[in-house]
């Protein structure tokens, strides 16, 4: 009898450690499950965040950069000429100048385009054809194909202040460009580059102004 009783409480024992094993089994793998849903919601969280940040912009943005790459262009080829046309040490020391400041505006600029899923205009400084800029002619401050090719066959004191007078009215156009970026725009860096191309290129109009003889 004794040994009876002895067998039936070691199978219950048994059957009562099993049963606490198989819960044990159901809580591990109900935690692994729940944590590599987490995981996997944290790593789709993390991707989306450059993309959310990315289309944080509007179509004035797109329009900016559209439109001043190809004018920061003009400039850098304009400016490009200076080093063996002008004859002033202070008209070579402003366009080496920009071409330091707006090079890399340039390439900033396209970084945005290329993040929006948007086309970098296609670069065509020094073709013969209208500068190659199709509807350069909304872009205020371009020059036209004559008035390039005008400054590329000048030298001297003569290319001085052509390089100087033409400078001041494309500055003119690009801090018109960057006011309405700064009114109409949504993307902050966007923004912040429209406003350091006022102040700049605001003070170099000044500057070339007072080159040109002018008060």
């Amino acid at each position: 009898m004794t040994k009876t009783r002895s067998l039936i409480r070691s199978t219950a024992l048994t059957a009562t450690a099993a049963a606490a094993a198989l819960a044990l089994t159901a809580c591990g793998n109900g935690d692994d499950k729940s944590s590599g849903t987490h995981e996997g919601h944290d790593s789709g969280s993390s991707s989306s965040a450059p993309e959310k940040k990315a289309r944080n912009h509007n179509k004035a943005d797109v329009e900016f950069a559209k439109g001043m790459i190809p004018h920061h262009r003009q400039a850098v080829e304009m400016s490009d000429m200076a080093a063996s046309r002008a004859s002033s040490g202070k008209v070579k020391g402003l366009a080496k100048k920009i071409e330091k400041a707006q090079g890399p505006e340039i390439k900033t600029m396209s970084g945005w385009l290329k993040s929006w899923g948007e086309k970098v205009p296609e670069d065509m400084s020094g073709m013969d054809h209208d500068m190659g800029q199709g509807d350069s002619s909304e872009m205020p401050g371009m020059m036209d194909q004559k008035q390039m090719a005008e400054l590329k066959n000048a030298s001297g004191r003569k290319f001085d202040k052509q390089f100087l007078t033409m400078m001041v009215g494309h500055h003119k156009g690009a801090v018109e460009m960057a006011e309405t970026e700064k009114k109409q725009g949504k993307y902050d860096p966007a923004k912040k580059l429209a406003g350091d191309v006022i102040s700049a290129q605001t003070s170099e109009i000044t500057q070339m102004n007072k080159l040109l003889g002018r008060s």
